[in-house]
C-alpha cells in the first residue's frame, strides 16, 4: 500500500463495506415487492447482489421490473428491512477499524444510497453511532453516488477538504464518486464489487480487510 497524503476524514460505504446485508436487502425486497403485487421472477438472487449499493430505480430498470409506485415501494422495504436484519452482521474488524480512527482523532462518516432515516437506523442497530461524526443518506434534492456531490457536502460539514478525505467502498460507484470530488479512494475487495471491475477505476489503494486501512497516513 503506497504512502498517502495526511488524512483527516475517512468516509465510509455502509451495504458491502461495513454491513454484510445482502440476504437482508434481498428478502426485504422480494417481500415488498410480493406487497405489491408486482412480479420479482427477474430479480435472480446472485444477480442481484452484483448491484448492491446501486439506486433501487437503477436496479428495477436494469431487470425490467415494473415498480411505478417508487416511493411506495421504499416505504413498504424500509418497514419489512428490520424483519430480516438479523441476516446482516458487520464484516470482521468494522469496530477495530473505526476505534483506531477514533483514538487517532480523524473524522468519519458514512456516505450511503439507503434513506437517510434508514441509515442511522441501521448504524444504531450495530451500535456504530458513537464512532461517526456524519451519516448522509439519500435525501431529497441531493444527487447520490457516483455523483461527487453528496461527498462534498459531506466535507464541507466536516470542514475537511476532498484533498485530505479517503473514501472506503465496495463497489465502482465509491470510486468514482470519490475520484471526481477529488478526495483519496479505497476499495475493498470484500464486498458486493468484483476485484476486476474495481480494478478497472484505478483506486489508490485496494485492501482485502478493513484493518489495512492503519497503514495509511493518518
Amino acid at each position: 500500500m503506497k504512502n498517502e497524503a495526511h488524512i483527516r476524514h475517512v468516509c465510509f460505504d455502509l451495504d458491502g463495506t461495513l454491513v454484510k446485508s445482502h440476504i437482508t436487502i434481498y428478502k426485504a425486497t422480494l417481500k415488498a415487492l410480493k406487497d405489491l403485487g408486482i412480479p420479482s421472477e427477474n430479480l435472480r438472487e446472485e444477480d442481484f447482489y452484483k448491484r448492491i449499493g446501486y439506486h433501487f430505480v437503477d436496479i428495477f430498470n436494469e431487470f425490467k421490473i415494473p415498480v411505478n409506485d417508487f416511493e411506495t415501494f421504499i416505504s413498504i422495504y424500509k418497514n419489512q428491512y428490520f424483519n430480516f436484519i438479523a441476516e446482516s452482521e458487520l464484516y470482521e474488524s468494522v469496530e477495530e477499524t473505526l476505534d483506531f480512527l477514533r483514538l487517532k482523532k480523524v473524522k468519519t462518516s458514512l456516505l450511503t444510497t439507503k434513506g437517510q432515516d434508514q441509515a442511522e437506523k441501521i448504524i444504531k442497530h450495530f451500535g456504530l453511532e458513537k464512532y461517526f461524526n456524519l451519516i448522509f443518506g439519500r435525501r431529497n434534492g441531493t444527487a447520490h453516488k457516483p455523483s461527487p456531490e453528496p461527498l462534498q457536502l459531506i466535507c464541507e460539514n466536516l470542514k475537511v477538504p476532498p484533498a485530505e478525505t479517503l473514501i472506503v467502498g465496495d463497489t465502482e460507484l465509491d470510486i468514482i464518486c470519490g475520484k471526481s470530488a477529488g478526495a483519496h479512494t479505497c476499495a475493498v475487495t470484500y464486498g458486493y464489487g468484483t476485484k476486476a471491475i474495481l480494478a478497472q477505476q484505478e483506486p489508490d489503494h485496494i485492501i482485502n480487510s478493513l484493518r489495512e486501512l492503519k497503514h495509511l497516513n493518518f
